[in-house]
C-alpha cells in the first residue's frame, strides 16, 4: 500500500485503550461489584457510627481515610457509600435506557408524522445539558433517592432514543429486512426479530459509559442537597456535609471525591475500549 493511500485511510473516532489500563479499570470496577454485594467483607464497621472524640483524625492504621466532623470512619462509609452511589447511578441508566429505546424505536419505525414529533421532543430534551435538566426535574418532583433516579434517568433518555432512532432506520431499510418482507413475514416479527437486536447493538457501549456520566451527576445533585439525605453514605452527600472542613480535615473530602472520579474514570476507560473494538468492527 503506498503512502498516500495509508494518508486516506480511514480512521476510527475513539484512541486505542492500552491493555493495561483495561486491565485496572476492569479490576477496579469488580471490586467496587464485590463492595456492594458484600459491603461489610471490606469495612465491617457501621458506617453511621459517630464518636466525637475521634472527629478529624488522621489517616491512620485504624483509620484509613481518617475520620469526619462527627467521628464517623470515613474509609467505611466510602466503602457502605458504594452501594447506593452505584444503585442510583445503575438505575438511572437502566430508566434512560428504557425510555429511549421506547422514544427511538417508535420514532425510527414510526410514519413520518410520529417521526417528526417524537424527534423534537427528544432534540428539544437534548438541547438542555443533562445536568441542567436534572436538576429542573427534580427540583420540580422534590428531592429524594428515588426522584433523583428519575431525573437522572430522564435527562439521560435523548443519548439513547437518537442512537436507537438510527439504528432502526438503518436496520429498517436494510437488504435482508427487506428480504424478510418479501417472505410474507409479519411485521411484528420482523421487528423483533431483525430490527430490535441490531438497533440496540451500540447500546451496551454507551450504557457503560452512562452509568459513570449518571454517577457523576448524581453526587453532583446530592452535593446541593437534592439527593439522599444525611446521614446516608452516599458519595455526593458526604462531599457536601465535610466541604466546610476541607481545610482542616482534607481527607474526609478527598476520598470520597476519589471514589466517584475513579469510577467513572473506570466505567469510560471500559466504554471507550468497546466502542474502539465496535468501531473496527463495523470498519472491517
Amino acid at each position: 500500500m503506498t503512502a498516500p493511500a495509508l494518508a486516506h485511510r480511514p480512521r476510527t473516532l475513539t484512541a486505542r485503550i492500552p491493555a493495561g489500563g483495561r486491565l485496572v479499570a476492569s479490576a477496579f470496577l469488580i471490586f467496587c461489584v464485590v463492595v456492594v454485594l458484600w459491603p461489610t467483607l471490606v469495612a465491617p464497621g457501621d458506617p453511621l457510627r459517630t464518636d466525637l472524640a475521634l472527629a478529624h483524625s488522621a489517616p491512620s492504621l485504624q483509620h484509613l481515610f481518617g475520620t469526619d466532623q462527627l467521628g464517623r470512619d470515613v474509609f467505611t462509609r466510602v466503602v457502605h457509600g458504594a452501594r447506593l452511589s452505584l444503585l442510583i447511578g445503575t438505575a438511572a441508566t437502566l430508566l434512560a435506557v428504557l425510555v429511549g429505546i421506547v422514544l427511538g424505536l417508535a420514532a425510527g419505525l414510526g410514519n413520518r408524522v410520529v417521526d417528526s414529533v417524537l424527534s423534537r421532543v427528544v432534540d428539544l430534551m437534548g438541547a438542555f445539558p443533562e445536568i441542567l435538566l436534572a436538576l429542573v426535574l427534580i427540583t420540580l418532583l422534590d428531592k429524594g433517592t428515588t426522584n433523583l433516579i428519575f431525573a437522572i434517568g430522564i435527562a439521560t433518555a435523548p443519548r439513547y432514543a437518537r442512537v436507537v432512532r438510527a439504528e432502526a432506520r438503518r436496520v429498517d431499510h436494510s437488504e435482508y429486512v427487506a428480504q424478510a418482507g418479501l417472505l410474507s413475514t409479519s411485521r411484528t416479527r420482523i421487528v423483533l426479530r431483525h430490527i430490535l437486536p441490531n438497533a440496540l447493538g451500540p447500546l451496551p457501549l454507551l450504557i457503560t459509559l452512562g452509568i459513570g456520566t449518571s454517577i457523576l451527576g448524581a453526587a453532583a445533585l446530592s452535593f446541593i442537597g437534592l439527593g439522599p439525605q444525611p446521614p446516608s453514605p452516599e458519595w455526593g452527600a458526604m462531599l457536601s456535609e465535610a466541604r466546610d472542613d476541607l481545610r482542616i480535615a482534607w481527607w474526609s473530602v478527598a476520598f470520597p471525591g476519589l471514589a466517584i472520579t475513579a469510577t467513572v474514570i473506570a466505567t469510560t476507560v471500559l466504554g471507550r475500549a468497546g466502542q474502539h473494538r465496535f468501531e473496527r468492527r463495523r470498519a472491517q
